[in-house]
């Protein structure tokens, strides 16, 4: 996994890689829609944003570094003419910081123009780019999407679209969301084991694929379903519907359970699922295996919330004299990527971002809630901070396992060295961040609340193990890793 020099700023958290969305409709521009689905899906990424649009004859585009409403004004919106189109968002976990890595990435080739948005990270990357540069292809970037891109333009010279993106899946590995526009056509593609999302909706006059179903919400539309790991959704260029092509089957899934704990919105419906309701169900569950009657229950904003609920409501039924309350308010105008290079301004951070409400926590046991602990910096500031305000217990629940390796498939969760939990037990880790006591969810009731078996789930970042075939680790299941050297690999089609 390859990631941009310069010094990196501050990040609580992790962070995820981006989201794409792609449109066609009948009889109306493409671009405003795109730029509303971007807004719903800015909490993905706020590196860069981009926006290709295709008019039946040639393709517009604009992309620029920043958020959403910062990269698109009015005139920018005007000149992204044409009825089909795809959108991105980004934050970087493979390739620079800068325009040349920012998407939708395009090519011009023989058969056309191609656009393409990327969720995920490839695991073979460079194997491919070193063969599609020792056959003549020229890269601008030092991303993944864009290998993606060659490839898939590649075989377009050779195949029609269905199998030109076949023979492209059986030659990539590791993590993808694409939504692809070949001229006018707009695709969505989900990779075999369907580890970032995608989905499907239905608008008055077209369809639209989408990261997360806010965005179709957005859009006033009904989400249809996902897309199936595997799949090819081709929408129809006229907003008529879409066909679908089951490309790759494999046995089990890897769905990241990150994107329910943390990444996506609480209104999505992701896998089935709806991600509130999943976050609620994690903290019963956490209340069932850990819970401690304190005075008061009280979420990190916000991601935490929906995990204090359901906690706080099993603890009530329970009859535990826990009180729901909101001790910490957050500053909304500090961002995911605020820059802190030193440590005395990261401890200065947390009180940038949050700050607790006295009245709530003085004289009080209080359970903090939070979503996941990753290098336990905010962890042990927030745990101080209560203290400082008169709480006379802090005690910590987390409604994630304890992650204990890196992340390859398109989230930034830091080196094995950064990760308090990479080579502490849990109660090291609560001696660090100074709790009267700390406890994480098990792995089986993460599964249990995704109504997932733990073979159909990505735990890479919990176990170690993982279901692509990344140099040095461990898998934890067969995987077939594409042999890339040189040769002439269309696939069977």
């Amino acid at each position: 996994m390859t990631h941009g020099s310069g010094q990196a700023p501050y990040r609580s958290g992790p962070t995820e890689k981006c989201g794409v969305v792609g449109v066609a409709l009948d009889d109306r521009a493409a671009a405003r829609p795109l730029y509303y689905s971007l807004y719903a899906l800015q909490h993905r990424g706020q590196e860069s944003a981009g926006i290709v649009t295709h008019d039946g004859f040639q393709q517009h585009d604009h992309v620029a570094m920043g958020l959403v409403g910062d990269a698109f004004d009015e005139a920018d919106i005007e000149r992204l003419n044409g009825e089909s189109g795809i959108g991105h968002v980004r934050y970087p976990t493979a390739g620079s910081v800068d325009k040349s890595c920012a998407q939708p990435f395009t090519v011009s080739f023989k058969s056309g123009s191609l656009a393409l948005s990327h969720n995920g990270n490839l695991v073979n990357a460079d194997e491919i780019r070193d063969e599609l540069a020792g056959m003549g292809h020229a890269f601008t970037s030092d991303g993944d999407t864009e290998v993606i891109a060659h490839d898939l333009a590649r075989n377009l010279l050779e195949a029609d679209l269905v199998r030109a993106v076949k023979r492209t899946m059986s030659r990539i590995h590791g993590s993808y969301s694409l939504t692809i526009m070949h001229d006018e056509t707009v695709l969505g593609v989900r990779d075999p084991e369907g580890n970032r999302p995608l989905c499907i909706g239905e608008l008055e006059d077209g369809y639209v694929l989408a990261s997360e179903s806010a965005a179709i919400d957005t859009l006033d539309g009904d989400l249809v379903r996902d897309v199936a790991p595997g799949e090819l959704v081709v929408l129809h260029e006229d907003g008529s519907g879409f066909d679908s092509y089951q490309l790759v089957e494999r046995e089990n899934t890897a769905h990241c359970f990150f994107e329910h704990v943390y990444f996506a919105r609480p209104d999505s419906v992701i896998d089935d699922e709806l991600v509130y309701e999943v976050r609620r169900e994690l903290g019963r569950n956490l209340w069932d295996e850990s819970g401690i009657d304190t005075d008061v229950v009280m979420p990190v904003p916000d991601s935490g919330r929906a995990f204090a609920s359901g906690y706080a409501e099993a603890a009530q039924e329970a009859g535990a004299g826990t009180e729901f309350a909101e001790g910490l308010m957050k500053n909304r105008y500090v961002g995911r990527t605020f820059i802190m290079p030193t440590q005395d301004e990261r401890e200065r951070a947390v009180r940038l971002k949050l700050n607790p409400i006295k009245s709530t926590v003085e004289g009080k046991t209080v359970t903090l809630i939070d979503d996941s602990i990753v290098r336990g910096t905010t962890s042990t500031q927030l745990v101080q901070l209560l203290k400082d305000c008169g709480a006379e217990e802090v005690h910590m629940r987390i409604g994630a396992p304890p992650i204990v390796a890196p992340c390859y498939m398109g989230i930034d969760m830091a080196t094995r060295e950064e990760l308090i939990a990479a080579n502490r037990d849990v109660d090291d880790i609560r001696e660090a961040i100074e709790a009267d006591s700390l406890s994480y969810l098990s792995i089986d009731a993460v599964a249990d609340a995704l109504n997932r078996s733990r073979a159909d789930l990505c735990l890479g970042c919990v176990t170690g193990e993982y279901p692509y075939d990344i140099e040095g680790e461990a898998t934890d299941r067969e995987v077939e890793r594409p042999v890339i050297d040189g040769q002439d690999l269309a696939a069977d089609d």
